[in-house]
């Protein structure tokens, strides 16, 4: 069934264009889908008669894990169609990694009609899609469609999380109302939540007594726009500043950066951390990876600042809560602060300037590459100086991603994605390409290990060779699935069955269309550099490693 030959934007007959037409009104621009019998038609009029860029994918999952990349880097709702009962049931994965990610996405799906006994696709899709987080929005009818779009749109920006418009094809082929009725688009404004006076009082009067505070930006800080406000109050205070990984390099030219909060702490910023006697927390949820099990936030002063109030405190007692804007918190303390005359603290010293400054990450390990393999942390330092400095990067799960997270290095938060809210392996390679489709100047790098590239990323790999994406893969191939090797080494357990025997990487680069290559040493990454400038098209490295020194890192902590 093709779109609304009869049709044209102004007046549509059928209430798939209803739902096309709407879509477009709420900002739709690029819609990420996999076509079947109970989605062609919305993709088909969004794209022929809208005018919508379709992205075709070679998975369901992998159309939901593209609007979710995309959203994420470009601050826009993601769009992405699937049809009914496989279609929809292929994307569960994606979903619950979407929802834990809190990422507004709409994915309009198709359903079986009512009256069809026994069809072959029928399945309860509510169901399915509340199991996973996911929100749920029926089409309803011909008179109601335009405003069940506009529920799911709204429902995607205010719940943060993506929501399945379920749209049936007998409503889909249903008449369309005589009359098409707009429905207002106007994306839910951000609106910035003042901190309790009280609140403000006890938090201002903790900060200022503080002999060695350090400020800490989180997701929250960055979708609030706080950093130069942050930067100010770290001035006044004399503190340091540190991220979260969801506000990676968000301070990155500051000189008494930190850099992460946590578990991926450099030794310098360690050794401040745990010298500081107050934390200021700016959109940070203090779960134990940031706390590092706690012990950061340990006999210190803490004041956890949210929009969200089920944050504050869900992980760690703090001393002070507020529930308000980064900005506006911060702001107003700035404020506070000048008026008492507080003086800075001594603890941004030259000395410290001096050690971040002087900071060197391989320093901090023994290389361990060989002839045939490279020691992965050494790549990737290498690796972040070869590839283009105005690059978004896509971190895959696996035992090799805290090593991405702490060496390979982002122009701001937005463009780092990190596809390990589920612990799936196999999806960062679909979300690097809603990243490229989001900002097609700046090269989309997307890091995975071989099994994951094998599970998800082969997949869609060539769908950025077919839509001209620029995209950089990098392959931590060490022949195995590394945590299970390592797992069952650690249960004193023969580890053969983690050992996989896959093809040659590059060259299945080469034969999905895009160009490949294999990286056995450290003299062979010199090479990459000039791979990267000429590439005219998706590149894939293989980047061999030694499990079994992967695994020793992973014991050394």
């Amino acid at each position: 069934m093709s779109g609304s030959d009869e049709a044209g934007p102004g007046n549509p007959k059928k209430v798939y264009s209803v739902i096309a037409r709407a879509l477009v009104e709420h900002g739709t621009e690029v819609i990420f889908g996999m076509l079947g019998d109970a989605n062609m038609m919305i993709a088909d009029d969004l794209a022929r008669v809208h005018g919508v860029r379709y992205v075709s994918t070679s998975r369901e999952d992998g159309a939901v894990l593209m609007a979710d990349g995309y959203a994420r880097v470009s601050g826009r709702l993601g769009v992405a169609t699937v049809t009914q009962g496989p279609g929809l049931t292929n994307t569960v994965t994606a979903l619950v990694e979407a929802a834990r990610a809190r990422t507004p996405v709409v994915v309009v799906c198709g359903d079986t009609p009512p009256d069809v006994d026994e069809h072959l696709q029928d399945i309860e899709q509510r169901e399915i899609v509340l199991g996973s987080g996911a929100g749920f929005v029926q089409v309803r009818s011909a008179r109601t469609a335009a405003g069940d779009v506009a529920v799911a749109v709204r429902r995607a920006w205010e719940e943060r999380r993506p929501i399945v418009l379920n749209a049936p094809t007998h409503v889909q082929l249903a008449d369309a109302e005589a009359e098409y009725v707009p429905v207002a688009a106007e994306q839910p404004g951000r609106q910035a939540i003042v901190p309790d006076p009280e609140a403000l009082d006890r938090a201002v009067g903790l900060v200022a007594s503080a002999r060695r505070p350090v400020i800490l930006a989180g997701r929250g800080a960055v979708q609030s726009g706080a950093r130069d406000t942050l930067l100010r109050l770290a001035s006044i205070l004399g503190a340091p500043v540190a991220t979260t990984l969801g506000a990676k390099d968000y301070f990155a030219d500051s000189p008494f950066n930190l850099g992460l909060f946590g578990t991926l702490s450099t030794s310098v910023a360690t050794t401040e951390i745990l010298k500081a006697d107050c934390v200021v927390a700016f959109g940070a949820s203090l779960n134990r990876f940031t706390a590092a099990d706690g012990s950061f936030l340990k006999d210190r002063r803490v004041v956890q600042v949210d929009t969200d109030p089920t944050a504050i405190a869900r992980w760690r007692s703090v001393d002070v809560g507020i529930f308000a804007d980064a900005t506006a918190t911060a702001a107003a303390m700035c404020e506070y602060l000048q008026e008492m005359d507080a003086q800075p603290s001594s603890f941004c010293s030259p000395a410290l300037a001096e050690a971040l400054a002087g900071f060197q990450a391989e320093r901090e390990f023994r290389d361990r590459s060989t002839e045939t393999t490279v020691d992965l942390r050494t790549a990737l330092i290498r690796l972040d100086k070869l590839l283009p400095a105005d690059r978004g990067v896509a971190s895959d799960a696996g035992m090799f991603c805290t090593a991405v997270w702490r060496y390979l290095h982002v122009p701001e938060p937005a463009a780092f994605v990190w596809a390990n809210n589920f612990g799936s392996v196999g999806l960062c390679l679909a979300e690097a390409v809603g990243a490229a489709v989001a900002a097609p100047g700046r090269p989309s790098v997307a890091v995975m290990g071989d099994g994951g590239f094998m599970m998800g990323g082969i997949l869609e790999f060539n769908t950025a060779v077919r839509h001209g994406l620029d995209l950089i893969v990098i392959v931590v191939n060490d022949g195995a699935y590394g945590a299970e090797y390592y797992n069952l080494t650690e249960l004193g357990m023969d580890p053969a069955l983690a050992w996989m025997s896959w093809p040659d990487f590059a060259a299945v680069a080469d034969a999905l269309g895009g160009r490949g290559m294999t990286v056995h040493s450290l003299a062979d990454l010199e090479l990459v550099s000039e791979a990267v400038a000429k590439r005219d098209r998706p590149l894939l490295i293989d980047l061999r490693v030694d499990v079994e020194v992967s695994a020793s890192v992973r014991r050394q902590g």
